[in-house]
């Protein structure tokens, strides 16, 4: 039997080690870990999911973004033939974005943010997971990997103003009912997972590792 290949992108700053609790049957599926890299200066989404995609080395590959992960794996979309795009923890379009978020899009106060900063994990933990990440420290300083600021002020601006407006039906959605960066009560038509909270990816893998291959395995009707 031919494997599935599994292409897995982790949320802004995260390292792909985000996924190390994720484990698909290994007769089944394959996974591969992408990371993050540097965006060019002045570099658009779309150039840079362009770039992304030429990592995907396998036809027909299903892809898993989480977070900002999500919002790229769907830009990468165009350039590959994916079999299924998974997002986790992420939104469809800036129609899920919350009010905060568009707020700061109108305002432009998103440049403000003193990303010099986030070379502090403890302060990049706290913008990128809210004040959860006071608990979890010592976690965030493994998971968070990439602190270049001029790599989180690239995705900090390309968050806020993601272009698309029109969701893709395709695109199958998993999100936490207790995400406090994206709240569900601005999702539409997603798996919810109860007690689910933005780092999922590390808190409800059971529930992860019991559903993706069902998700990933199941026939569109």
């Amino acid at each position: 039997m031919t494997k599935i290949h599994v292409y897995f992108m982790p949320g802004m700053a995260a390292s792909s080690t985000i996924f190390e609790r994720i484990q698909l049957p290994t007769d089944t599926f394959e996974m591969h870990l992408l990371e993050w890299f540097l965006p060019e200066n002045h570099e658009t989404l779309e150039a840079y999911a362009e770039r992304m995609a030429k990592k995907v080395k396998h036809e027909n590959a299903i892809l898993v973004g989480v977070s900002f992960g999500g919002i790229l794996v769907q830009e990468m979309k165009p350039f590959l033939n994916p079999k299924k795009v998974i997002i986790i923890s992420s939104v469809k379009s800036n129609t899920e974005l919350p009010r905060r978020m568009k707020v700061a899009k109108a305002t432009k106060a998103y440049k403000l943010i003193p990303t010099r900063l986030f070379e502090n994990v403890e302060k990049l933990a706290k913008f990128a997971f809210g004040d959860y990440a006071k608990q979890r420290f010592k976690l965030y300083e493994k998971f968070l990997s990439v602190r270049d600021k001029n790599y989180l002020d690239w995705s900090i601006e390309n968050i806020i103003n993601w272009k698309r407006t029109a969701i893709d039906a395709d695109v199958i959605h998993i999100h936490g009912d207790a995400d406090e960066v994206f709240p569900i009560k601005h999702i539409k038509n997603c798996i919810i997972v109860k007690g689910g909270t933005h780092i999922m990816i590390l808190t409800k893998y059971r529930w992860l590792n019991d559903n993706l291959p069902k998700i990933m395995l199941e026939e569109k009707a």
